[in-house]
């Protein structure tokens, strides 16, 4: 069952959203596998502390995007492709792509500065 136990909720976006990222980065990262199950809606609204519509709200766009599967009164699990896997790491490394460079524009870091951020900090140990 896919674990929500490293799920924090921030002020950076909708609750909703947080979730359906979460999700996706778990299958980038592959600690969600394909055909895993997901908690029902109402445990992870009782686990989160959040309004059961609200994760109605998540496993809908899940299910939009074709990453999840439900049945009516039956467990939902988790399902993609590898073209779906491909789309999602691509669109979650230019989102946080470009969080980065807004920051650094801002900060008035020029691009031979953040090129060269970007290569030490790809030659660092991850913690």
């Amino acid at each position: 069952m896919v674990s929500f136990d490293r799920f924090t909720i921030t002020g950076e976006s909708p609750i909703y959203l947080q979730i359906l990222r979460y999700v996706q980065r778990g299958i980038v990262a592959g600690t969600i596998a394909d055909g895993e199950e997901l908690p029902s809606r109402r445990v992870l609204s009782a686990l989160l502390g959040v309004n059961p519509n609200t994760v109605q709200k998540a496993f809908r766009l899940l299910e939009e995007e074709g990453l999840a599967v439900s049945h009516p009164g039956a467990k939902s699990y988790v399902t993609f492709t590898t073209e779906q896997l491909s789309a999602i790491r691509i669109q979650l490394t230019e989102d946080s792509a470009r969080r980065a460079v807004t920051a650094m524009r801002e900060m008035g870091v020029s691009l031979e500065e953040a090129e060269a951020l970007l290569r030490r900090l790809w030659k660092e140990e991850l913690p």
